[in-house]
This record gives structure tokens, sequence and C-alpha cells, in this order.
């Protein structure tokens, strides 16, 4: 999907990679990343999917961002959930 998106396969592999580190961040605690929002702006973001950080606000009746290649997250600052597209990953700390 990345690849079909940006139209280059170096940047695909290494955007893969930082999605999973991303992933496996969120899961296990606070993540600090970069994206870029849909009108340009560089966002930089805490979130978490930790269970244990975030189960008041879970009630289950979503669908799983995979399917719509986007990583959803809680915002620790903005107090809600959020996403972003794959490919608008910039950095993970």
């Amino acid at each position: 999907v990345i690849a079909q998106r940006t139209q280059n396969l170096l940047v695909a592999g290494a955007k893969a990679m930082m999605i999973q580190e991303l992933k496996n961040k969120l899961h296990n605690g606070v993540a600090h990343f970069l994206y870029t929002k849909k009108n340009g702006e560089i966002r930089e973001a805490w979130g978490t999917t930790s269970h244990n950080l975030i189960k008041a606000n879970v009630n289950g009746r979503g669908i799983d961002r995979d399917s719509v290649n986007c990583v959803c997250y809680w915002d620790v600052e903005k107090g809600g959930f959020r996403s972003l597209r794959f490919e608008n990953l910039v950095q993970v700390f």
C-alpha cells in the first residue's frame, strides 16, 4: 500500500519498519512520534494503544485501522483518539 501511494519501494520499506516500531511502542506504553497532517503541517504526538492506559475510553465497536491502512492511537495530550496514514509517518523517537 505504501509503495503504491509513494511510488517508491525504498521509502515503502523504511516506512514499514517505522510503522512496526511505532505500533510496538504504542502497545507497550506512550510513544513519541512525528507525522504529516492532511494540511501539510508536521504534528508532534504522544500517544498509546496500551489497553491498561486507555481501557476507560474503549467501547469495542470500532474497526481495525490496519484494514484502512492507518494507525489509530490515543492522544495523551489531547485526550482523544487520532489516526494517521501509514505513509505520513515521519519519525519515531
